[in-house]
């Protein structure tokens, strides 16, 4: 079906984000499904095909722009979640 290549843009992103910077944190594998939802709904989707659509009309400082929202709302993510655990 044509509709399997649509995703939002930003989760490719903060999976990355999470996996590279969290995954060793000590949270388990629900948490950190839990925190890529949270950072998600922090964000703006946008919706695409192909993330080379996104990243090829991008400038370098909207791309900038970009990860910085993710490094945030995913460390806001780790903050909800390590503090609604204890």
């Amino acid at each position: 079906m044509y509709f399997d290549t649509v995703h939002n843009f930003y989760e490719r992103h903060v999976i990355n984000e999470i996996t590279e910077n969290y995954k060793n944190s000590g949270l388990d594998d629900e948490q950190l499904a839990d925190m890529a939802c949270i950072a998600l709904n922090q964000i703006p989707p946008r919706y695409i095909r192909h993330d080379i659509d996104m990243s090829f009309y991008m400038s370098p400082v909207e791309y900038e722009e970009m990860g910085v929202r993710v490094k945030v709302a995913v460390k806001k993510a780790f903050n909800r979640i390590q503090t609604s655990d204890h």
